[in-house]
């Protein structure tokens, strides 16, 4: 996935969701460049309004931030330098950079301004300068004029960039819903959702944008909205969208308000949960920047519609409150049940494969949308006589007591780390190889999914520790025990074994927990040794991850809809 430079200016809510403008408006045309030269875009949001000048006193700030974005994976680091031609708004705005918000050495020269760096991350979206702009002091209402942006470096070649500023337009500012925050799976509450134009001219048309997390439904199905559900377990697929589209023009100096309230219910699998929405003007640029890519099926029950409420008092331009979002926290638990594994034989110098983890049976799915952070971790311990050969991407190899280890094949321990999201019927699975190098009937390892912090292990949504660990047992056919261990679904009544011979399949469905030597089916048997992971029956896992932006953002990633200047 694409990632976005810590110094890339694509900044918007706390969860990382996007709002439309902020999207690159690349150039039509470019120098030509030598086939092995990296071509960068330039961009930014194609369109800036500003707050007109108040006559006396300091006018409202409207910022620009124009980045480059490296499609490679290698970083640039040559000098390269960024022009930007102002002619275009001599007389409109006034111009200066943002000197804390530019690593750049920028300087403004008339109508000239230059920016000299010398590092491009690499696929990465980079900052490349912060212009913050006001109205200039004599501007009329309705003056426009473009900033055209190029680069140029000895060994690339940019593509350029322009963005048109003008003064006034509409300003479009969505109202706080103030939903309930703590509620019960199965809840529902009526949204009255409203906005206001404070702005100084009328919107030509409105598109209404809802992002909801996999813990909310919105039942209704609008002829004038198009819906799409989140589809994969990833941080940046867990979101569904409506878009709905309202004709007419929408005055500045008003309030307008769904004629009926939506719903927003809280699933039995809700937890912690987010509802953004959004109001923007109805215009291709916006229904694209909020569709990103994604394919949506068009509602078809009665037609959703808007009514005047009141007059607004006014209120400057602000492009970030276009925007809002409200938090839900439903009354929930997830039960994360971890699995083990257990060789009947193994002899000396044989490779056996085996598949542990987790399943989340639920009720809840967890998300940490906001933090983004991993919701803990997989303690595996190798069992003795054992030297892993093969592990997940996600998994580090540490010491016995948990410290770090520069060689990370052949550790005596692993932490798999667990990302932000576990949907509630997913499967985490790593896939192990072992080779045995030493027979030690019974030999035994441990599995645990636990908090991050080993003096407090106990995750705070599961209230049942007790099957939180699992054992990993190696020739277990010597004395005829079983393979079971705290928390060890073979010893605890549910299906397979330690000879194999189930249908449980631990590689099916879900997150792997990285793209390491896959593993065998739990229950079964392999080709090296018989090699079988207990558990009970494995629970499908969320379908296939939709397309993400970045976007991101973002942080998401880069995110997809951030609250912007467009």
């Amino acid at each position: 996935m694409r990632r976005v430079n810590s110094s890339a200016v694509l900044r918007g809510s706390a969860a990382g969701l996007a709002a439309a403008g902020m999207i690159a408006a690349a150039g039509l045309f470019a120098a030509p460049a030598h086939a092995a030269d990296p071509v960068f875009t330039l961009g930014g949001p194609a369109e800036i309004g500003l707050r007109p000048h108040p006559g006396s006193g300091a006018p409202q700030k409207a910022t620009l931030d124009v980045t480059v974005d490296n499609p490679r994976d290698e970083d640039f680091t040559d000098e390269y330098t960024v022009t930007f031609d102002l002619s275009g708004i001599a007389g409109v705005a006034d111009v200066r950079f943002d000197g804390e918000a530019t690593s750049a050495d920028c300087e403004i020269t008339g109508t000239t301004a230059v920016c000299t760096d010398h590092s491009i991350g690499g696929s990465a979206l980079n900052s490349v300068a912060r212009l913050e702009l006001t109205a200039a002091k004599d501007s009329e209402l309705g003056a426009s004029g473009d900033i055209k942006v190029t680069g140029k470096s000895e060994n690339a070649t940019f593509t350029p960039y322009s963005a048109e500023v003008t003064v006034g337009g509409p300003d479009l500012v969505m109202r706080p819903l103030g939903l309930k925050q703590d509620v019960l799976p199965g809840e529902a509450q009526p949204a009255r959702i409203s906005f206001a134009n404070t702005g100084t001219a009328a919107a030509d048309g409105v598109l209404l944008t809802l992002m909801y997390s996999h813990g909310i439904e919105i039942p209704e199905r609008y002829s004038n909205c198009e819906y799409t559900k989140s589809t994969g377990a990833s941080f940046e697929d867990v979101f569904s969208t409506a878009i709905c589209s309202f004709e007419g023009s929408y005055e500045p100096g008003t309030v307008y308000e769904l004629a009926e309230p939506l719903t927003v219910k809280a699933a039995k699998h809700a937890f912690r949960e987010d509802f953004v929405y959004r109001v923007g003007e109805n215009t291709q640029k916006e229904r694209d920047a909020q569709r990103a890519g994604a394919s949506f099926t068009k509602g078809s029950g009665g037609k959703l519609a808007l009514k005047k409420v009141l007059s607004a008092r006014s209120a400057d331009l602000d492009p970030w409150n276009n925007q809002q979002e409200q938090s839900i926290r439903a009354k929930n638990t997830a039960d994360f049940v971890a699995y083990g594994a257990s060789v009947a034989e193994a002899a000396a110098g044989e490779t056996v494969r085996t598949t542990v983890g987790f399943r989340n049976e639920g009720p809840a799915w967890i998300g940490y949308l906001r933090s983004g952070e991993d919701i803990g971790v997989v303690d595996v311990t190798v069992p003795e006589g054992a030297s892993v050969t093969a592990k997940p991407d996600t998994c580090t190899g540490v010491t016995a007591a948990g410290g770090d280890r520069e060689q990370q094949l052949g550790a005596p321990r692993y932490f798999c780390a667990v990302p932000s999201v576990v949907r509630e019927d997913e499967n985490f699975a790593l896939p192990f190889e072992m080779t045995i190098e030493k027979v030690v009937p019974q030999a035994r390892g441990k599995v645990t999914v636990r908090n991050w912090f080993v003096s407090d292990p106990a995750l705070p949504f599961d209230p049942d520790m007790d099957d939180n660990t699992a054992t990993i047992v190696l020739n277990s056919a010597d004395t005829g025990s079983d393979s079971g261990g705290t928390g060890d679904p073979a010893t605890s009544g549910g299906t397979g074994g330690s000879t194999g011979g189930g249908d449980d399949d631990a590689s099916t469905g879900g997150t792997t927990g990285g793209s390491g030597t896959s593993g065998t089916s739990a229950g079964g048997t392999t080709a090296q040794g018989g090699l079988a992971a207990t558990g009970s029956s494995a629970l499908l896992a969320a379908g296939g991850a939709a397309a993400a932006l970045v976007a991101g953002t973002a942080a998401i990633l880069a995110a997809r809809r951030r609250g912007t200047n467009a």
